[in-house]
């Protein structure tokens, strides 16, 4: 908003000051105009400059200064090769101007070439900080996962929180549906909760790309713009983002990697819940929710049993855990049904 004052009261300035001194002789309300416009052509270039990443900002100059300087040499030759006049001056005028606007967008478009960090720690400053830069998305707020990843203090740098998530996770907090709203709720708290924590950094970002309408699309721009990693946790926007080349940390990958590691051979107790998509098996979860397939396990639903492990699946969605009921526990379950169904007879 400050920068917009400024803008404005910039426009102004010149205006006043073009419709006092009526420059090239014209009348004052056309001055004021033309220096309006003059005024705005430099806000435009400096909202270009601004976008420009510092390796390309570093072409552009040292583009445009090398074309300046050549056609200063240029212009040398043309002063003892011509005449002075009109003729002379308008072709001395437009070399300056090509060889450096030519230059200016050479040394642009191959500013990606150089090396900045070659040059000094000041340079390398910019492209440290961007790194640190994680845009936090409306999923993984309100998982909530992510407040306590970041008060251990493993993830360091800068969370960002753009005003279009705000917005979206105002939308849900104020839905009619109760669900929808207790997530949208929810999703406020865990923002709350990291703001109140002072060893993390939170900024508010307004940054927005109103030509985009998915806030999907639109986290992958800004994390384009601040060369910033994606912090999510759903499934399709980690592989949209692949696709943009966007780095992504999702907080389920975290989760399966901190997963207590079960290999083959080895016994565990777990609870037998449902029935198997295939014949005679049983399906039962691990505490941190790692499904179970156990092969011959249909008759023993709803027991705690011991299971050997057979082998581990790890997928995209997470890990499955395939296993076949111990031997001894198997008989003895038999037995258990057997006595069951004699005593009711």
């Amino acid at each position: 908003m400050d920068l917009i004052l400024l803008r404005v009261l910039f426009v102004g300035v010149v205006a006043t000051i073009c419709f006092f001194l009526q420059p090239f002789g014209v009348s004052g309300p056309l001055a004021a105009g033309l220096g309006a416009l003059a005024s705005a052509a430099v806000i435009v270039f400096e909202l270009r400059v601004r976008a420009l990443n510092l390796r390309r900002l570093i072409g552009a100059v040292t583009g445009s200064v090398l074309g300046i300087v050549g056609a200063s040499l240029f212009c040398l030759v043309l002063r003892s090769a011509l005449p002075a006049g009109p003729t002379s001056a308008t072709i001395q005028v437009f070399v300056l101007m090509l060889m450096t606007y030519v230059g200016l967008l050479v040394g642009t478009s191959k500013g990606d070439l150089l090396n900045p960090a070659a040059l000094g720690t000041v340079f390398t400053g910019e492209k440290i900080s961007k790194k640190s830069f994680k845009v936090l998305d409306t999923s993984v707020i309100i998982d909530g996962r992510i407040a306590d990843v970041a008060d251990t203090g493993f993830m360091d740098g800068i969370y960002v929180i753009p005003e279009f998530v705000l917005r979206e996770l105002q939308v849900v907090a104020d839905s009619t549906d109760s669900s929808k709203r207790q997530r949208g709720r929810r999703g406020l708290d865990m923002l709350q909760r990291m703001q109140s924590n002072h060893n993390l950094q939170i900024q508010i970002v307004p940054d927005d790309f109103p030509s985009i309408k998915e806030v999907d699309l639109k986290l992958l721009e800004l994390a384009k713009k601040w060369d910033a990693k994606v912090v999510t946790n759903d499934f399709n926007l980690n592989k949209v983002a692949q696709l943009h080349r966007v780095e992504v940390l999702n907080v389920n990958d975290l989760a399966n990697a901190l997963k207590p590691v079960v290999l083959p051979g080895e016994k565990m107790n777990i609870l037998i819940l449902k029935e198997g998509k295939e014949y005679n098996q049983g399906v039962g979860y691990l505490d941190d929710g790692t499904m179970v397939v156990v092969d011959h396990a249909r008759r023993v639903i709803g027991r705690n049993v011991e299971i050997t492990v057979t082998s581990v699946l790890q997928t995209a969605s997470g890990k499955m855990i395939f296993g076949r009921l111990d031997e001894n526990a198997a008989r003895t379950e038999a037995a258990r049904t057997a006595v069951s169904v004699e005593f009711t007879h």
